[in-house]
Order: structure tokens, then sequence, then C-alpha cells
């Protein structure tokens, strides 16, 4: 019978770890795992980012601002320069009241891990913040307007922001525009190349309690303005504001140091029927300085404002303003000049209007001075100029050859019109009397013009 082979000490462990192998085991695999993830986030983080992260921004998003539709185009973010991008921004109101769309959008300075860590946000962590984007696009849907921005730069560390090519206009034509109202209506459309603010206090700015900046700088704005006056003012409508009317019911304390508008242009016209030309009125090399404007009604101040523009390509127009924005009460001073000019340039503006055509005269020189207490302005215009011929037109067809309107201008000549207005040895300059009251309806640069142009009739004799 063979002998049975008998092996002592034949227990087998090698199926089996220690404790201390298996923790040092478990040690080495977790470290590759968070190396690895580190190097992905490092080197290749967007799926990361737009898998968890885009994700929870537009569910944080919509909880917050239930029926707002926001659409988010993919994410990059570089660790090395701390910069997170999103290809596109949407965004959409619920009724709708208006669209937001942004193609590119990025932020850097932002320390996020901090945020992360603390599971908590603090405007403080916005101090190093720098923003960028690009083609911004606000789509109006109710009054058919847009608003296009090519480029906003906001650096919170050096309290500016520059914005380029910002264009507001109508997306409908002018007659599509006034034919739905009854009423009366302005359109606008402004181009400005570059705005560029100093000085901005973000922090208070994000708190929503003070609006302050040391400068703001507006180049090469263009501002064209048409008004449909062939329809009547809408009396149920809200009267506009005036500026210290907007100013002085802020919550919010306002405070500029100064605004300039370098080399402006503007375009004012009125339209009196439907295909008709519209009166005009330009002014170029528009230079405007506007100092200390501020509501704040524990230290109130004057707002200043002097400005200087070529009128009609052809006379220098200065105006110099002061009023305080702290005050409910619409009160002002403001004084200015004009240069000498041929006046029959103003027969574009004159002729659609007040159907009246300014035959002959030249303009040496116009200087007034005007001061408004509760709306109410008093002043006088020291205007002096020759050889003022005027002619009524035809207002259907606005010609100046029928008999009836010849006699018009032949009485208006001979016993109304002063076609001069010099002084020398026989007669008196006759100096304008300025009065006119705030009409309800009346804009702030209406007003104004209203103002001056009680002067202007009261010397001429209209």
């Amino acid at each position: 019978m063979p002998k049975t082979l008998k092996i002592k000490n034949a227990s087998f462990n090698g199926g089996k770890l220690s404790p201390k192998k298996l923790a040092k085991n478990a040690g080495l695999i977790l470290g590759a795992v968070v190396i690895i993830c580190t190097l992905i986030i490092l080197f290749y983080p967007d799926p990361f980012i737009n898998i968890f992260l885009k994700d929870r921004i537009t569910k944080a998003f919509s909880e917050a601002y239930p029926g707002y539709q926001i659409h988010l185009g993919d994410m990059h973010y570089s660790v090395w320069t701390n910069r997170l991008v999103c290809d596109s921004i949407k965004l959409k109101t619920p009724e709708p009241i208006f669209e937001y769309s942004v193609t590119p959008f990025s932020v850097s300075g932002i320390n996020w891990f901090k945020i992360l860590w603390q599971n908590s946000f603090s405007l403080n962590n916005l101090t190093n913040t720098e923003i960028d984007a690009h083609n911004i696009i606000f789509n109006f849907h109710k009054s058919q307007d847009e608003l296009r921005i090519g480029m906003v730069h906001i650096s919170m560390p050096d309290s500016e922001m520059v914005t380029d090519s910002i264009k507001y206009y109508s997306l409908i034509d002018d007659e599509q525009l006034f034919s739905k109202s009854e009423f009366r209506q302005t359109r606008y459309r402004f181009d400005i190349p570059q705005l560029k603010i100093v000085g901005l206090d973000y922090l208070s700015l994000l708190h929503g309690n003070i609006y302050k900046a040391r400068s703001i700088s507006i180049h090469d704005m263009f501002a064209d303005v048409l008004v449909n006056m062939d329809k009547p003012y809408d009396t149920n409508s809200p009267n506009p504001e005036m500026p210290n009317e907007i100013l002085s019911s802020m919550n919010e304390i306002v405070k500029i140091d100064n605004l300039e508008i370098i080399n402006g242009r503007l375009k004012y016209c009125e339209r009196y029927a439907i295909g008709a030309t519209p009166g005009i009125v330009t002014v170029k090399k528009v230079n405007v300085s506007v100092s200390r404007i501020t509501n704040n009604k524990t230290i109130p101040d004057t707002t200043v404002i002097n400005a200087q523009g070529i009128f009609m390509d052809s006379a220098i127009m200065k105006l110099h303003m002061a009023l305080l924005l702290a005050s409910k009460d619409f009160s002002l001073r403001y004084s200015g000049s004009l240069s000498s000019m041929d006046v029959t340039l103003l027969n574009t503006f004159i002729e659609p209007g007040e159907h009246q055509r300014i035959k002959s005269g030249v303009l040496e020189s116009a200087a007034f001075n005007i001061n408004v207490n509760s709306g109410h302005a008093t002043g006088n215009l020291h205007v002096v100029y020759k050889d003022l011929s005027i002619a009524v037109l035809n207002k259907n067809t606005g010609s100046e050859k029928g008999v009836f309107n010849k006699i018009i201008s032949f009485i208006g000549k001979t016993f109304v019109i002063r076609g001069s207005n010099i002084p020398d040895e026989k007669a008196l300059m006759k100096i304008g009397e300025i009065k006119y009251t705030r009409n309800p309806d009346d804009y702030f640069f209406q007003f104004v013009w209203f103002a001056l142009r009680s002067g202007v009739g009261d010397v001429i004799g209209f």
C-alpha cells in the first residue's frame, strides 16, 4: 500500500492581503485617480464643465427666475488664466418683453475654489473680475426696437468699462412705426462708436445703492430724431419727466463727476404729412461737458453743462446751463449765443412746419439769457440781423405764387415783420422778451427751444 504524501505548513495565504497592504494599495489607486482627474481638469476640463456645471447653472437660474428661458452654449475653462468662456448666451423673458443674446462671453479673476470650498458667494469675490462680451443684442418685442453692442470690457480692478459700436434703432421703417398708433410718436436712432467709463464703483453698483463714476466719455455719437407732427399728442399718456424729476425721484444716489460728448452729431426732424419731406435741423461737431451730476439731497450740488457745435453747417452755437438735479422743482438757468449765418438755411426746417419761406436775411449775432422758475421761463434775447424777408407758402402746394399768399406776405412784410434789427442813430435795437410756461407734454429740449423761440417771435414780429 503506497504511502500517503503529507505536506506540512501547506496553508496558502497569497489570496488574502494584509490590512496594511490593502490600505497602501488603495491609497495608491486613489492617488492615481486624483492625479488623473486633476490632469483632466487642468488640461481638458470642458467635458466636466459642460456635463455638470452648465446644467447646474441653468437649473439654478430657472429656479431663481421662473418663466425665463436661458440657453448656454459650450463652455470652456482655463486653469492657467482662470478664465471661463461661454460661446453664447441666449435669454428670453416670459411675455416676451425682450430677447438677449451674446456671443461669446468670458469672465476671469473669480476665486472659484474659494466659492466652492465655502459653498457661499460674496460680492467681495468679484473684486479682481474682468468680463468681456461680444455681439450683444437686445431685441425689444413690444416697441420692435433693437440695441446692439459690438463689445463690452469690464475691469473691476481698474474700475473701468469700455464699449464699442453701440447702435439703437427700430426694426421697422418710419411709416410702419407711426402707423401703429393714432397719436404722435418719436423715433430715435443712436450710433455710438465708443463709450468709456472710468472710476466706476462696481461694488456699490452691484449692491444697487450708489451709481458712482469719475468720468464718462462718449465719442463721435450720432443721434437721429424724427417726430410725426401730423398726429395729435396723447393727452392720456404720462407727461415727460424733466431731468431733475427723474433723478430726484430715485432712491439710489447718482454721482458722476464729469460726462463728455466728443465730436457728436444731431439730426432733429419733424414730419407733417405721410411721405412728406420733414423739417430738418442739424448740429455737427458737438462737444458737451457736464460736471457734477448728482441727486444727493444731503449734499446738493449744481450740475453745469457747457456745449458747443456747428448749427446748420454754418454758425457756431454755444450753450451754458445750470440746474439742480436733486430738486423736484423744475428750475434752471441757461444762456448762449449764435454767430453769423445766412438765415435762409433755416428754410429746411421752417417751410414744412410753418409754411413760410425766408427769402433773404443775414444774422450777424444772437445772445440769450433765460431763467426758469417752477416751469416758467423769462429772459431776453439780443439778436442783430438785416434784410429779412419772409413769404407765406400755400399749405397744399408749397408755392408762394398764389394771389392770396402774395397779399399775406405783403401785409406781413409791411406791417408785422421787422426786416432789420441793427442799432443805429435812427432806431434802437429791439430786445426780445422771453416768456414761456411749460406745457405738460413738453420734453426737456422742446421746452428749452420753445422758451427761446418766444423771444425770436417777439423780435421779428410773428
